[in-house]
């Protein structure tokens, strides 16, 4: 925390400023801390603490439009980098990409208290080409509260944060040390969720060709879509697909293949529905290498309304 004093004495809101953008912008870097640490010292030295909330707000929306606008342009590419950069699970799309089905653009009011959901609702709200003024309007009123809540814990518990403080600086270096392994802890903590992620998901996939070859044979198979309404619907779907939201209507066969596809990074929500069919019987099952963004790619055509 001493550090933080030091950054926060040193350049001012400014730090403030670029830590929420960072921290917004999919870095794995806390930016609450900052925030009621600053209005604490706002509160101590008789300061007002709106433009650190005006700024942290700005900041915010900043970060947030740059990803409503890489939604928009490369849809679920972007969706892929965003998980790398947070070291989020990929299953965090394919939350995000349900409760923002279920719910729509008010959901941003509370993305930002939700580890890994920020980020990826703003692109999603740009991949389902949400009206840029009804986004700014939810995901400013959404990062308002964000900031406010974080600002008004530093102002209304500035002496606890003040004795915190004083402490770490009698502790000195050591006091910085536990501030760096707490942040590495974090860091270390979000790494190995996704490394556990990948792993659970980790199975034997269909290639494009090999399924494109299954589909001229006419061999028997269940084709699984498992993408929302609104992917399928806008992205159309490969021919023969049926689209799955309830698993649990599905019997079990040991003599058709089953073959899942998605358009989310490593293919996550098809592992995922794949590892609950084989859990209820289904013996053949595999995901799509790819999903239906490798389907086009390889320039195959799909079916729309």
């Amino acid at each position: 925390m001493q550090h933080i004093i030091e950054m926060v004495t040193q350049y001012g809101l400014w730090f403030v400023f670029f830590n929420v953008l960072i921290e917004q912008a999919g870095a794995p870097l806390p930016a609450y801390p900052v925030l009621i640490v600053t209005a604490a010292l706002a509160v101590d030295a008789g300061l007002s603490v709106a433009p650190i909330l005006l700024l942290a707000v700005v900041a915010a929306l900043l970060a947030d439009l740059a990803w409503y606008a890489a939604g928009r342009r490369i849809g679920p590419r972007v969706l892929k980098i965003l998980c790398v950069l947070s070291l989020s699970p990929d299953s965090c799309v394919t939350v995000t990409r349900r409760q923002f089905a279920k719910w729509g653009p008010p959901v941003l009011l509370f993305a930002k208290f939700i580890p890994g959901f920020a980020s990826v609702s703003t692109a999603l709200a740009g991949d389902t080409r949400t009206p840029l003024p009804r986004f700014v309007l939810f995901d400013g009123f959404g990062a308002l509260l964000w900031a406010g809540v974080a600002v008004m814990l530093g102002a209304i518990f500035h002496d606890a944060v003040n004795d915190i403080l004083l402490t770490l600086e009698r502790l000195g270096k050591i006091g910085l040390l536990l501030i760096a392994i707490a942040l590495a802890g974090f860091i270390a903590v979000k790494w190995m969720q996704r490394r556990r992620f990948l792993k659970e998901i980790h199975m034997a996939r269909i290639s494009v060709s090999e399924l494109q070859a299954l589909l001229d044979e006419g061999s028997p198979m269940e084709l699984l879509d498992v993408r929302g309404p609104a992917s399928r619907a806008r992205e159309g779907w490969i021919s023969g697909s049926q689209h799955v939201v309830d698993v649990t209507s599905l019997n079990p066969s040991e003599d058709v293949d089953v073959i899942l596809y998605c358009n989310c990074p490593n293919d996550a929500s098809a592992a995922l529905v794949a590892l609950q069919l084989k859990r209820r019987g289904f013996k053949r099952v595999r995901p799509l290498a790819g999903g239906l963004d490798a389907w086009l790619a390889a320039g195959l055509p799909v079916e729309r309304l």
